[in-house]
């Protein structure tokens, strides 16, 4: 066999300067100490550093929340791991740099092909931890119809109507339009019509739609099937409804669904089938739609908002849930279970409203209905202190018109008891509309949903 020939091989110290001076990657070299020694040009570019002048000292100095001096000095990697810099978060790898068996140093490196890859990434980032958090909200409801027709609070005699609606309906597979202002308690209804029927013991699942981005709509509602986007997930992801299969599905807030939307839903409400994102096929569901809306469906559709096909076809059985101010007979039974639950919440004692405090109670017109209710009393148990009684002095102003003379509150519980009240008058005053609330607000919808569920607005 020919020996090797012997040649004249690139200089390795010219090899590694022109690669670091050409690549777009972005990396760094650290000594065993954590100080710099090199550093690839678009990573210095992308901390807003010059590159001459970072060599030689220490990192945590340069690179916003690094760990590379940790790497270095203990000797363990860490791969494919979120770094937040300058407001964006970005996956990046450290991996000790070994000689003769010891630790000399580390290496990093962002996991992008170029810089402009990392705007990409970030929003791709963002969007998984969107869609988890949904996966994570939506799928924890699965089997938890927690609640049954015992559980809805009130024997007025329109209450009394309409449980005994529910037990009916129950027993039927039609599909249900709750209608009601926001926090009557729509989505308890929804819960005590699942239980009350056959598919009980089945899925029951929950889905808001005002609160799904409208591009994340369909691949909730229906799924989408493997390499059919950018982003899909291997093995693809089953939609809501499949999830509900035999099942029950409650979509709240149904005035809120886009009309894009409306058509395929109407689709799978003819047929009893769904077609997932990227699927060539369509398979069949079995599941009874329940929706709910605090706006009014009707008017909707003659102003083209909603289609009027998908409006009867969900408009099969109807129920209005009255508003608060309607039924205040029930207000003693609904406060009293209230304080119970909050009393076992909180492990305290309260034994009743008093007399006056209820007088007021029943003079005031609860424009944010049993939720409003709950948010008052909740706070009246926090100031009762060594009482077990509450009285007017807990009520807030606004229902009882005095005024105290020293707020014990904190700036902070002020301005946000303030924000609550503004949002659920808004939401009252355009009868639950929503976009016309935040518009009128000046916020943005999705801000507005935030600060619901901030407050616990229904």
């Amino acid at each position: 066999m020919a020996e090797p020939k012997q040649r004249n091989g690139i200089d390795k110290a010219f090899l590694l300067d022109t690669i670091l001076n050409t690549t777009s990657e972005l990396f760094v070299l650290v000594d065993r100490e954590g100080y710099i020694e090199e550093i690839s040009q678009p990573y210095a570019e992308f901390i807003g550093v010059k590159k001459d002048r970072v060599i030689g000292m220490h990192v945590t100095e340069v690179i916003e929340n690094t760990r590379m001096d940790l790497v270095a000095r203990t000797g363990v990697p860490e791969v494919e791991e979120v770094q937040k810099i300058n407001g964006q978060k970005m996956i990046a790898t450290r991996l000790p740099i070994l000689k003769d068996g010891k630790v000399v140093g580390a290496f990093g490196r962002v996991l992008f092909k170029n810089v402009m890859d990392l705007n990409n990434l970030y929003e791709k980032i963002n969007k998984m931890e969107s869609e988890l958090d949904l996966y994570k909200l939506q799928f924890g409801k699965i089997n938890t119809a927690r609640y049954t027709v015992d559980d809805i609070i009130g024997d007025s005699h329109i209450m009394a109507s309409l449980k005994d609606t529910v037990r009916t309906i129950g027993r039927t597979n039609s599909s249900v339009l709750i209608l009601g202002e926001s926090g009557t308690g729509k989505e308890l209804f929804a819960h005590a019509i699942h239980n009350a029927s056959s598919r009980a013991k089945q899925p029951f699942i929950c889905l808001n739609c005002g609160t799904i981005p409208e591009d994340l709509l369909e691949s909730e509602l229906f799924g989408y099937e493997e390499g059919s986007f950018t982003g899909a997930r291997k093995g693809g992801k089953i939609g809501m409804f499949q999830a509900a299969h035999k099942g029950t599905i409650f979509l709240d807030e149904i005035g809120d669904l886009p009309l894009s939307m409306q058509v395929k839903l109407l689709r799978v409400l003819q047929d009893k089938e769904i077609q997932k994102i990227g699927a060539t096929q369509r398979e069949a569901v079995d599941v009874r739609v329940v929706a709910a809306t605090n706006k009014d469906p009707y008017q909707m559709v003659q102003e083209k908002e909603f289609r009027s096909d998908l409006y009867y076809r969900l408009n099969v059985v109807s129920l209005r849930i009255p508003a608060l101010r309607e039924r205040k007979e029930d207000l003693p039974l609904l406060a009293a279970s209230i304080i119970r639950k909050l009393a076992k919440k909180e492990s305290i004692q309260v034994d009743r409203i008093s007399d006056n405090a209820m007088e007021y109670m029943k003079h005031f017109d609860w424009p944010g209905n049993v939720r409003e209710l709950e948010n008052v009393l909740e706070r009246a148990v926090n100031f009762l202190g060594s009482q077990r009684v509450i009285g007017v002095e807990h009520l807030p102003a606004r229902i009882t018109g005095i005024q105290q003379q020293v707020e014990s509150r904190s700036l902070r519980e002020i301005m946000d008891e303030t924000e609550r009240v503004a949002i659920i008058n808004a939401i009252h005053n355009y009868n639950g509309q929503k976009t016309k609330a935040a518009k009128a607000l000046d916020i943005s919808r999705t801000s507005l949903y935030e600060k619901m569920q901030k407050y616990g607005i229904e």
